[in-house]
């Protein structure tokens, strides 16, 4: 079977089964898209789907977004985790205004140099907003092409250039073509070809897969290890983000200092959301949402 012929099974597939997602609706705009491809990094679409609805009707271009502040942002990023993506967010729209007129650009090299944005999505927006020829490449891919391709029974835990190369070999020539199979791979591997319970009968590529030739087993632990949350700095940063999200303007330390007991994990947890950018003093003795008012004093974390 040629290469385009896998593209072209995976492809027809996905036309009659792919999720009905709703950033994949025509029409939908490179704003959108980008702003979707962000919230998806590290989490579920379920949790995903609420948020981006949310977050697009208020901020519906990137203008919008730029001229609010970050903590509008952060209190809108709520609960989906790694809030940092949140600030990056409105620091790409803010360079989508500066650089490019507020419209996300369509050139690779131009996504590549916006603040938070990394090989996966430059090429994830230029593909589904644009149409362009280009591999996208996020854990679902490399697992499908591991697998289809390269007979092994997962990828490594990175993406490296050498899985950029082999995921564009699949691609058709023609660039919309290649877009429709860049989210039709994607679709594969995360509902049919998964990590842990593939459903092979059901794959539209089952007869040419070179894993599911060779007879191997999937992998029956995880690749990674899970992260541990209970009692982490992690934990600790969300209770004390979602304290200051739910409030507009200072909060006093004692209030903060009722989220967790062990004052050394919490100081040091608040101490580390002040060195990301998402929460500032705001006077000697309380802290906010980074931006959520006039340029304070400084205070003393210590205390």
């Amino acid at each position: 079977m040629t290469q385009p012929d896998f593209a072209t099974l995976v492809s027809r597939w996905f036309q009659q089964h792919a999720r009905d997602l709703p950033w994949r609706e025509p029409g939908t705009t490179p704003w959108a898209i980008l702003v979707s491809e962000v919230m998806l990094q590290q989490t579920p679409v379920v949790r995903v789907t609420p948020a981006w609805q949310a977050w697009l009707a208020r901020w519906p271009e990137p203008a919008a977004l730029a001229a609010d502040t970050p903590a509008e942002a952060i209190r809108m990023w709520g609960r989906l985790g790694y809030p940092r993506r949140a600030v990056r967010l409105r620091e790409c729209a803010i360079a989508i205004v500066d650089r490019h007129g507020g419209q996300v650009p369509d050139r690779l090299e131009q996504l590549l140099a916006l603040p938070g944005v990394g090989t996966y999505t430059a090429r994830a927006v230029a593909a589904f907003a644009y149409g362009q020829r280009h591999p996208v490449v996020d854990t679902n891919v490399r697992r499908v092409v591991s697998r289809a391709v390269a007979g092994e029974p997962d990828a490594g835990p990175v993406t490296r250039p050498a899985d950029l190369v082999a995921t564009e070999e699949l691609l058709p020539a023609e660039p919309a073509a290649a877009a429709l199979a860049s989210a039709a791979f994607m679709e594969l591997g995360a509902v049919i070809c998964t990590a842990r319970s593939p459903r092979c009968t059901a794959c539209p590529v089952e007869s040419v897969c070179a894993w599911r030739a060779s007879g191997q087993e999937a992998p029956v632990g995880p690749t990674r290890r899970p992260q541990r949350y209970a009692g982490t700095d992690r934990q600790v940063r969300g209770l004390l983000l979602g304290v200051l999200r739910e409030t507009t303007g200072p909060v006093p330390h004692q209030r903060l200092d009722q989220v967790w007991t062990d004052d050394v994990q919490r100081a040091r947890a608040l101490a580390g959301l002040v060195q990301d950018g998402l929460v500032e003093p705001a006077g000697t003795d309380s802290f906010r949402l980074v931006g959520d008012g006039p340029s304070p004093p400084t205070a003393d974390l210590t205390t």
